[in-house]
């Protein structure tokens, strides 16, 4: 009635006013559905719309849902609705945590190492067909190397990892994957990702390498090089530049060096556990000093390589007379191995324990030889391997040193391409050892 007397009374006022009213609750209506689902989008169309007949019902109960979920935390599956949430390994009280390995694998140059990463899925009888795994090794900041994906049974791998990575396949939730015949150039931070249709999660593996750090310049003298000629001379002597971590820890077992040199993340360190004035005075405390990172292209300092444990074995070639750097190349070609790097020489002296009190010629033409157990007569009182510099190559003064790989490596290295199911069906016919027997330390 009101209504019709605020439009003038009549019939046809009346109709328009009923109308108009009833398009006004529909619209607002419609407002309270869409609001109510996207609140919460598990909720039945239909009970929206039996509610919205009484607003004042559907208040009281949107209030009580809303105190409650903002009391009481939610479970993943219901933060994000109604998608399915994917973690990495649940441990053995039934809670799911983020997590791969605690700190880190280790392994050497040529081992195998397995990479642990688990998952447990929500709901439990997922579609494994539907689960995608994928592993990333983090090369800089925010910068990703991929490395190996598999969805179902389909599975790639890319680039130097070719032939060289498979799925452990332990069982239901194992994301794992083996690394065989490991490179230095493996060294580094990978990524689990496990995907299940929207939701993913990843967890982080670090892998370490036994090795040595060594300080390097080149015959042109030092503070020559610039990031990108540091990178490749440490290539050149069988080695990579040093992270910080691994001249951290040289500089934790005593290495001492007075210069400056690149680290593979572009900063510029050099490690003093003797402080003295000549190298950032004497009152400063021991530890690796930081010049931070620097100009990759304009800037020059030495290089910090890194290198593992060898697949071969370097050795002095024995003579009844000194050479000249082209006779000792010739001579351990005839002896079937090469002039052995700076890096190999460094390897030999920590893992082969190599101790040779004679200095030979390495491939770069300097002169060096390795000390295991320091004597007077043999460059001083620390184990190390010493460096009398790069002398005219036709001087014969020096025996040298060689490098021999090993047999399996020069035939190929057939058996580290195999994968590990094809190793486990060669066993149960064959009876021979198992191929991945690498201990992870």
């Amino acid at each position: 009635m009101g209504l019709e007397t605020e439009r003038g009374g009549g019939k046809e006022g009346g109709r328009e006013a009923r109308a108009a009213a009833e398009q006004h609750l529909a619209l607002a209506e419609g407002k309270r559905r869409t609001a109510a689902h996207l609140l919460h989008p598990g909720i039945n169309p239909v009970v929206i719309a039996m509610f919205s007949k009484q607003p004042r019902l559907l208040a009281f109960v949107l209030f009580i849902l809303t105190s409650a979920l903002s009391v009481t935390p939610l479970p993943a599956d219901t933060e994000k609705g109604r998608r399915k949430v994917v973690h990495v390994l649940e441990d053995d009280t039934g809670a799911v945590i983020v997590q791969t390995a605690p700190g880190k694998v280790v392994t050497h140059r040529g081992g195998s190492i397995t990479l642990p990463c688990r998952f447990h899925h929500e709901p439990e009888n997922t579609d494994p067909a539907r689960i995608r795994i994928k592993w990333t090794k983090v090369t800089d900041a925010l910068q990703f190397e991929d490395v190996f994906v598999a969805l179902g049974r389909q599975q790639r791998v890319f680039g130097s990892y070719r032939g060289r990575v498979f799925l452990e396949q332990a069982g239901p939730g194992d994301a794992s994957v083996i690394i065989q015949n490991v490179t230095l150039e493996d060294y580094g931070r990978y990524e689990c990702e496990v995907t299940n249709d929207m939701e993913d999660d990843t967890g982080f593996v670090n892998l370490d390498l036994e090795g040595v750090v060594f300080p390097y310049y080149p015959r042109e003298g030092r503070y020559k090089l610039n990031y990108h000629q540091a990178e490749d001379a440490c290539k050149q002597q069988d080695a990579i530049l040093a992270s910080h971590s691994q001249l951290h820890k040289a500089w934790l077992e005593g290495l001492d060096w007075c210069n400056a040199g690149w680290l593979e993340d572009g900063s510029v360190q050099y490690p003093i556990s003797h402080p003295r004035d000549q190298c950032g005075r004497k009152d400063t405390p021991a530890g690796v000093r930081n010049y931070g990172y620097r100009h990759k292209e304009d800037e020059r300092y030495d290089a910090f390589c890194f290198t593992s444990k060898l697949n071969g074995k370097v050795y002095f070639l024995k003579r009844f007379k000194k050479v000249n750097y082209a006779e000792a190349m010739k001579a351990c070609v005839r002896d079937g191995s090469l002039v052995a790097k700076v890096g190999q020489l460094y390897a030999a002296w920590k893992f082969q324990l190599l101790d040779r009190c004679e200095a030979g010629w390495l491939e770069d033409g300097s002169i060096r030889y390795p000390i295991v157990n320091p004597r007077s007569r043999c460059g001083g009182s620390q184990p190390g391997v010493r460096h009398l510099g790069f002398p005219d190559k036709k001087f014969r003064l020096y025996g040298v040193y060689c490098f021999r790989k090993n047999k399996d490596e020069t035939a190929g290295g057939s058996e580290m391409t195999k994968s590990p199911t094809d190793s486990l069906t060669r066993r149960k016919s064959s009876n021979s050892i198992p191929m991945n027997t690498t201990r992870v330390i």
